[in-house]
């Protein structure tokens, strides 16, 4: 079959320009070695510090025996200060509680100095009383005895003791009552006080003693 014209004229051309000098010819694949290739140096990683050249590093100069000495006396010195200052201030806090002992004491001496002084007049009283029972009759050696009695009461309670309240037909309560006997009665309910032993008493609100009583059951 025969080419056309146009045809082969195209064909030739192409044909001497690839042949010429000036022609253009495909590139070549690049045969070099590339430059991460090249450089033996590996690339930094990020977040990692590149390590120092041991050649960089300048070796610390060791501490002379003279130096070492220094130091270890420094050390001593300020060993000995502070224990020299806990010595200190354990001998201030022993001297702290011993005074705190001392005041304590003399707070309670003289509490019970106040409260001996006021029955003073108690006790010359019931030795009035006692004088009196030789010269008066019985009802004048109640009387001053009752009188004396009250009295005592008023001196104990301006020292803050109260009597508990226990009472024939009062219920019984354990926190301030200690049932020495328990007993069946037919005007009292159970659980309720018959009789009164022995008063109790309280000093300050608080329990000194319980009353011992008798109850029903």
């Amino acid at each position: 079959m025969t080419t056309p014209p146009d045809k082969k004229d195209r064909h030739s051309k192409a044909k001497r320009g690839a042949d010429t000098p000036g022609g253009v010819r495909p590139a070549a694949p690049d045969s070099a070695t590339p430059d991460s290739a090249a450089d033996p140096t590996p690339d930094p990683v990020p977040g990692v510090e590149s390590a120092t050249p041991l050649a960089a590093v300048a070796a610390e100069p060791e501490a002379s025996p003279q130096e070492l000495a220094d130091q270890l006396r420094a050390v001593s010195t300020e060993r000995d200060q502070y224990l020299d200052h806990l010595r200190r201030l354990k001998a201030e806090f022993e001297n702290y509680r011993k005074r705190v002992q001392r005041d304590n004491e003399a707070v309670v001496a003289r509490a019970g100095e106040r409260v001996i002084e006021s029955l003073l007049p108690v006790v010359d009283n019931l030795q009035r009383a006692l004088e009196a029972a030789a010269r008066h009759e019985e009802g004048q050696v109640i009387e001053g005895i009752e009188v004396v009695t009250g009295q005592l009461r008023s001196v104990l309670a301006g020292h803050g003791l109260e009597e508990v309240p226990a009472a024939a037909g009062l219920p019984f309560d354990p926190t301030i009552h200690e049932a020495v006997l328990a007993q069946e009665h037919d005007d009292f309910p159970e659980g309720a006080i018959i009789s009164v032993l022995e008063p109790g008493y309280l000093l300050h609100g608080r329990l000194l003693r319980p009353s011992r009583v008798i109850v029903a059951r």
